[in-house]
């Protein structure tokens, strides 16, 4: 007799025949595949603060979620970046993008905040 675990593992093994291969989801910022090993994160559209609880999310890798938020303030994500093409379109992000889609898919590294937004945080 087989188990429920077993059961479940084996109708997921690509090496079963009939059992097509897992396609691993894509960024939909840098547009890279998104594989099981990489760091990624869920980013709300309208940030939870603005009222976007219950609005729209999408899976990014870690990296991209990370950039997004030390470049871009709550506010000026909810008021003119709410899309992903808007985000993507964005120069100050742009530039981040061309260098990460040349990275390999689950690279990540450590993301620090933007100049001007460590000077204008440490005046409050």
């Amino acid at each position: 007799m087989v188990g429920r675990r077993s059961r479940r593992w084996s109708a997921d093994d690509p090496e079963q025949p009939g059992v097509a291969a897992r396609v691993d989801p894509v960024c939909p910022l840098c547009e890279r595949p998104i594989p099981p090993r990489a760091r990624s994160s869920l980013h709300h559209l309208t940030p939870k603060l603005k009222g976007g609880t219950h609005r729209g999310t999408v899976r990014l890798h870690q990296i991209c979620h990370s950039a997004i938020h030390a470049r871009y303030s709550e506010a000026e994500i909810a008021n003119r970046l709410a899309e992903v093409d808007a985000l993507r379109t964005d120069p100050e992000i742009a530039r981040f993008l061309a260098w990460v889609r040349g990275k390999p898919d689950d690279f990540h590294a450590a993301t620090r905040m933007t100049r001007d937004r460590r000077t204008s945080r440490r005046k409050v």
